[in-house]
């Protein structure tokens, strides 16, 4: 429970959910989620191959109980960033985006990345959450920050040049001001 009310995680139903997902990635506002020309069908396809990996899991956000952003949770050793860093044990990798919205509410994206990270610290396996948005995404990086993450180093993927951050549960209970 956050002063914006309650937010809740629950795991994606790639049919289901498709179209909701396809009005967030292709919105300008996603530009950074490389999805702005897929099709329906291509969403559908994205998140049958993700709901089927075995270490990379989908959720839509709920707030008060209404689709409000998704979360992706991916194992680093085998998605994303197999060798691209020194991976650790305990290293979780995620990805978020907030819904688009005509009336944004102060604090809101802050209120989502803390109710994330605090999902996937729930995990008592999780001991340091890894981030790789573009280097480019200085409005997630300042987020990112605002939680606990400490950028690392810029680094080439396929798809982009990115920032590899890291935190540890610590630094997150820290940026919260909740003492160990």
């Amino acid at each position: 429970m956050s002063s914006l009310g309650t937010f809740t995680i629950r795991p994606l139903d790639p049919l289901k959910d498709a179209e909701l997902l396809h009005r967030w990635v292709t919105h300008p506002k996603a530009a950074f989620w490389m999805m702005q020309d897929a099709r329906l069908q291509d969403v559908e396809r994205e998140y049958m191959r993700i709901a089927a990996h075995e270490h990379h899991h989908a959720y839509l956000g709920l707030h008060d109980g209404e689709p409000a952003f998704l979360m992706e949770k991916y194992d680093p050793r085998y998605v994303e960033l197999v060798g691209l860093y020194e991976q650790e044990p305990g290293d979780v990798g995620m990805h978020f985006l907030v819904a688009p919205t005509d009336r944004p509410v102060h604090g809101f994206t802050r209120a989502v990345i803390t109710a994330v990270m605090t999902e996937l610290f729930a995990d008592p396996a999780t001991r340091r959450v890894v981030v790789e948005p573009d280097v480019g995404n200085k409005a997630v990086h300042a987020l990112n920050e605002a939680v606990g993450f400490v950028p690392a180093r810029e680094i080439d993927k396929p798809e982009k040049r990115a920032l590899l951050s890291f935190c540890t549960r610590e630094q997150f209970e820290a940026a919260r001001g909740v003492s160990a």
